[in-house]
C-alpha cells in the first residue's frame, strides 16, 4: 500500500498486522476459539430450561398428586389416627350423639390399654345387631372404607374399667365399683346415674379388658354379655385406639384425658389368687 509522507514523497508501507489478520478472518469465515479460550455463558433461558427438565402434563401431575394424598390417608388411617362418629348416647356426657372424635394409635405402639382410657374397639362377638354392623355394599364403597372415607360400622367406643387380672366388682356399701379393693369415684359420671345396677364380680384375663360405658344406664358393656361368648370380656388385640380428641361440632371441640381418679397406684395391687 502507498502512501504520501509529509514531503510528499510516495513510500511502501506495511499495513498494521491488525489490518491483515481482519483481512484473513474476513475470507476465510468465523475464527475458531482457542483451545485455552473459555466457553462462552450459556444464556438464563437454556439455564432455566436445563434446570426444570421436562414438565409432566397437567393430568399428570393432577393424578400423581391424587394418588399421593390416597396413600398418605391409608397410611395415616392405619398407623396414626383414624376418625369415628358416635351414634349413642352410652358414652355421655364426655361424647355426646353425633360427636366427630379423633382415635390416636400411636400410644399403643410401645405402651398398653390403661385403666380410665376410652378405646375404640371391635365387636367381640355378639355385642352388635346386624343394622348396627354396616358394611360396604359394593366395590366403590370397600374403596372408600380403605382409605376412611366410608363408615363402616362394627366398632364400640367405652371405657376401660379393668385390665388383665384386675378384680372388678360391683357394688360396696356405697354403691361404688371397686377394682382390686380401691373404689372408684367416678365423677365422670351423668348426675343422678348410679355407678352399676347390675351386681358383678370378675377377674379379668390377661390380654383382655373390662369397659363399661359412662352413661350406665344406657350402656350395653362388658355387664351386659357375661353370659356370651368371651364373658364380656374385649380382647386387647380387638382394640383399635384410644380417644384422642373431639374435632365436630365445633363448639365441643376438645382433647380427651384420662381421669386422675386412675392414676392411683393402689390399682397395681391385684388381689390375691
Amino acid at each position: 500500500m502507498a502512501r504520501i509522507d509529509d514531503a510528499g514523497r510516495g513510500a511502501e508501507t506495511t499495513p498494521p498486522r491488525t489490518a491483515v489478520l481482519a483481512d484473513v478472518d474476513a475470507a476465510q469465515g468465523p475464527v475458531q476459539a482457542d483451545a485455552t479460550s473459555p466457553p462462552d455463558p450459556p444464556s438464563p433461558a437454556a439455564e432455566t430450561k436445563a434446570g426444570r427438565g421436562k414438565s409432566l402434563p397437567l393430568w399428570q401431575e393432577v393424578l400423581v398428586l391424587l394418588v399421593t394424598a390416597l396413600v398418605l390417608a391409608v397410611v395415616v388411617k392405619t398407623f396414626f389416627v383414624q376418625a369415628f362418629f358416635i351414634p349413642s348416647g352410652s358414652m355421655e356426657p364426655a361424647l355426646n350423639v353425633n360427636d366427630r372424635i379423633l382415635v390416636q394409635k400411636v400410644s399403643y405402639w410401645t405402651g398398653d390399654v390403661e385403666r380410665g382410657d376410652i378405646v375404640v374397639f371391635d365387636d367381640p362377638g355378639g355385642w352388635l345387631s346386624a343394622a348396627e354392623q354396616l358394611k360396604p355394599a359394593n366395590g366403590v364403597q370397600r374403596a372408600l372404607e380403605v382409605f376412611g372415607l366410608f363408615p363402616t360400622g362394627g366398632h364400640l367406643v367405652k371405657r376401660v374399667i379393668g385390665i388383665g387380672g384386675d378384680q372388678v366388682v360391683c357394688c360396696n356399701r356405697n354403691d361404688d365399683v371397686v377394682v382390686n379393693g380401691v373404689a372408684l369415684d367416678e365423677a365422670y359420671l351423668p348426675k343422678g346415674i348410679n355407678p352399676s345396677d347390675t351386681e358383678f364380680d370378675v377377674t379379668v384375663p390377661a390380654g383382655h379388658l373390662w369397659v363399661m360405658g359412662d352413661n350406665r344406664d344406657f350402656s350395653s358393656d362388658s355387664r351386659s354379655h357375661t353370659g356370651g361368648p368371651g364373658g364380656g370380656f374385649v380382647p386387647e388385640d380387638n382394640v383399635t385406639g384410644k380417644v384422642w380428641a373431639i374435632v365436630w361440632p365445633s363448639s365441643r371441640l376438645e382433647l380427651i384425658d384420662r381421669p386422675e381418679v386412675f392414676d392411683r397406684t393402689a390399682f397395681d395391687a391385684k388381689p390375691a389368687p
